[in-house]
């Protein structure tokens, strides 16, 4: 019996709603990598136009007196759910959050949009206090953008240095896409990590402080971020160590924490192999 065009079309339909495993995964690998970087897309923004505006320009509207109890509760979720699950209890919990075969593949992706959500919520539901102390002018306004704007370049540069697919979750959805293992950079020692051993939350910090409008909001964000952003990296070490070994440990004695060293030793290249073994 010859093959009819609707014949065609009707398999072709039947074929969308039972694909091939191997289509079934690409199209669930890549849905999970719209949803994830659309989140990450509106949680950078959200910060970068919140913070600009000083914390005086968001969505929330919460009553009097519980302004600021909302707004506590808002700054502090932040590091402290994305401490919890960056340690091994936590990362099997973002293993159980997805019911599939490839929640361990997508753990990245899911950390980064959690990750993300609570970056919109923080930044987006914040009720102003509508009080500004000072909102920069004329130069210090141009002088105060450029330095925003480095201190953005410099986060994007060190994620970068770090691994941008891990940093943006993309590790995750893309190894399940391929149908293979993610396979996760070795220990950052190159680029920003040369100068000083946690870059990001380095620029991180520095974007909280260096906005042309400054308000109780705004410096209560960058006291608690910034604070978070110097405590928790030596978590993040401590794991390193335990992961990297003798390696990390020769890095951590010969680069510093957060601050740069104004000698050419913090500009040295690494160690042989035989060193650090």
């Amino acid at each position: 019996m010859q093959d009819r065009p609707y014949h065609r079309l009707i398999t072709l339909i039947a074929g969308l709603f039972r694909p091939e495993p191997g289509l079934l995964r690409m199209a669930v690998a890549l849905s999970f990598g719209i949803l994830m970087h659309a989140a990450f897309a509106v949680a950078v923004l959200a910060m970068i136009i919140a913070m600009f505006f000083g914390m005086n320009e968001s969505f929330g509207n919460v009553p009097r007196p519980w302004t600021w109890l909302v707004n506590a509760a808002l700054l502090v979720q932040f590091p402290i759910l994305h401490s919890i699950l960056l340690n091994g209890r936590g990362r099997a919990v973002l293993v159980r959050i997805l019911p599939m075969p490839y929640a361990r593949t997508l753990v990245t992706t899911t950390f980064a949009f959690i990750a993300s959500l609570q970056l919109a919520a923080l930044f987006l539901l914040w009720t102003p206090s509508g009080i500004v102390w000072w909102r920069a002018e004329g130069l210090p306004f141009a002088l105060s953008c450029a330095a925003y704007a480095a201190a953005w370049s410099l986060l994007i540069k060190a994620s970068y240095d770090a691994g941008a697919e891990v940093q943006s979750g993309a590790l995750g959805w893309m190894s399940m896409f391929q149908g293979r293992k993610p396979r996760y950079p070795d220990m950052p020692s190159t680029g920003l990590f040369r100068l000083i051993r946690q870059p990001i939350y380095v620029a991180f910090a520095l974007t909280t402080w260096t906005v042309p409008v400054w308000t109780p909001d705004q410096l209560i964000v960058a006291l608690t971020l910034t604070a978070y952003c110097l405590v928790a990296p030596v978590l993040k070490e401590r794991r390193f160590a335990r992961q990297f070994g003798e390696k990390f440990i020769a890095y951590q004695k010969r680069v510093p924490y957060a601050v740069p060293r104004l000698t050419s030793r913090a500009y040295a290249a690494d160690p042989p192999e035989s060193e650090v073994k």
